[in-house]
């Protein structure tokens, strides 16, 4: 864990961009030059801010969970070196999906800040706090399914991965508008609703703009824990077969 923690920190101007550069060109077109041309209502920061956070937080957590995974297992083989530590090879998974959590939750603190300077909005402390924890929720996801796929897609299928997974989760997950809304177009609504990605965004919605539009604070919760428990179990084993052949 702590080799992770000081590499990332001699890199933190990359991580710095990472976490900021494509958030933050999201939050300006739709939150700023849409609004100050009409074509999004001025309300709609309230609703795209809580999805941004999820996602930084949610990708962050996946990327920096399966991309390093699939370089160690394929190319470095740097991962057999924590293999021979003296601990049970659970933790070296465990370790993983710890680290990959708290980059999207670092990514996701980082943002927010900013994306409320950004766009004008005003969230008090508990706010913000409340959001963190929803956000880092989503970062355990994230790290969950992240360690599903980095030990599951060989090297030379990563490009796949990026088109085949990460991109449909982008688009899907409730980030640029609440689910709820999609009642009219229900296929993709249940799509959606599919996507742990969406109940960080709704949950973030439900701390910060508890009068609009989201799903139950207590189901997105649910589906949080229920999906970092099912990925992480299925993360683990995956992880213990590489580990072993």
């Amino acid at each position: 864990m702590w080799r992770d923690v000081f590499v990332t920190l001699r890199e933190f101007p990359t991580f710095v961009g990472q976490a900021i550069i494509q958030p933050f060109s999201t939050l300006f077109v739709f939150g700023v030059l849409l609004n100050s041309a009409g074509y999004v209502d001025g309300d709609y920061s309230s609703v795209l801010l809580p999805g941004i956070l999820a996602l930084n937080g949610f990708l962050g957590g996946m990327q920096n969970t399966a991309l390093p995974l699939v370089v160690d297992f394929s190319y470095t083989r740097e991962i057999e070196d924590r293999l021979l530590s003296p601990i049970s090879l659970r933790w070296v998974a465990a370790e993983k999906i710890l680290f990959g959590t708290v980059y999207g939750v670092v990514a996701a603190a980082v943002m927010t800040p900013v994306g409320l300077s950004l766009l004008g909005l005003s969230w008090s402390a508990t706010q913000i706090g409340l959001a963190l924890v929803i956000a880092a929720l989503g970062s355990l996801a994230g790290a969950a399914i992240g360690l599903v796929l980095g030990t599951s897609v060989p090297s030379d299928k990563v490009d796949v991965m990026f088109t085949l997974v990460l991109m449909p989760m982008l688009f899907t997950g409730s980030t640029q508008f609440p689910l709820s809304a999609l009642d009219e177009v229900r296929w993709f609504q249940v799509i959606c609703g599919a996507n742990p990605l969406s109940y960080a965004s709704e949950g973030i919605r439900a701390v910060t703009a508890a009068d609009g539009e989201h799903v139950s604070l207590t189901v997105s919760l649910l589906v949080l824990v229920g999906s970092i428990a099912l990925f992480g179990t299925l993360g683990i084993r995956g992880f213990l077969r590489r580990a072993q052949s």
